[in-house]
């Protein structure tokens, strides 16, 4: 199980990074990424102390990959390529943006803003348009299935774009609790639930490969 977008206490999250970590082993995680939710105001500190754990982490296991990251959020769309550049001048391997979920007052533009800005993958995108979609494939960003309740709503809408678009897709939970984090099964079902084959999921599964492939050298 690969999950490239989680918050800890850092954030709104309950658990302490170093708990949400050890807990994911314990589901039996390969690798997991630390993305609060960053603005302006907290994004340098958050970035550093996101890194210390994670280096930490990677020295004491063997069994699970730890990323920093960063979900830029409510962040107007014309500050988010400055904080994307931002984020990843101060370290952040995963840059989520919180897209244009139906649950959340998320100003319109948001979606187009962050797949122009390059960030590595836009969470719960909402009822996106499918040229934002086709922008996505082009630009190399992820789209999210999402296994959090609420923003998960929109899976079928997202997945169905994509696979017709060519975009690249990942599945992540999310997670503010131990409690909504997910196994191999669980992931399986939700994909699945979107309306996505095996094949398709195989593939889903490999995009987290290749994020985590890129930022964690061995």
């Amino acid at each position: 199980m690969i999950d490239l977008h989680t918050h800890s206490f850092h954030s709104d999250g309950v658990l302490l990074p170093s708990e949400l970590i050890q807990r994911a082993r314990k589901t039996g995680y390969e690798a997991i990424a630390i993305t609060d939710h960053a603005d302006i105001s907290n994004i340098a500190w958050l970035t550093a102390a996101l890194k210390r754990v994670c280096t930490d982490t990677n020295k004491a296991y063997r069994d699970i990959i730890c990323l920093p990251g960063v979900e830029i959020t409510h962040t107007a769309p014309v500050l988010i390529k400055g904080l994307v550049v931002k984020a990843r001048k101060l370290g952040a391997k995963i840059v989520v943006m919180h897209g244009e979920s139906p649950v959340e007052p998320v100003e319109p533009g948001t979606n187009r803003a962050a797949i122009e800005a390059g960030v590595d993958i836009l969470a719960h995108p909402g009822y996106i348009t499918e040229e934002d979609v086709r922008l996505a494939k082009k630009n190399n960003v992820c789209l999210e299935i999402t296994a959090r309740a609420g923003h998960n709503i929109t899976n079928n809408h997202v997945a169905r774009l994509a696979k017709k678009a060519g975009a690249k897709m990942v599945f992540d939970t999310d997670s503010h609790s131990h409690t909504d984090l997910r196994d191999d099964a669980a992931r399986g079902k939700i994909l699945k639930a979107a309306g996505l084959n095996d094949a398709d999921i195989m593939l889903v599964i490999e995009n987290s490969k290749k994020l985590v492939r890129r930022y964690f050298k061995t």
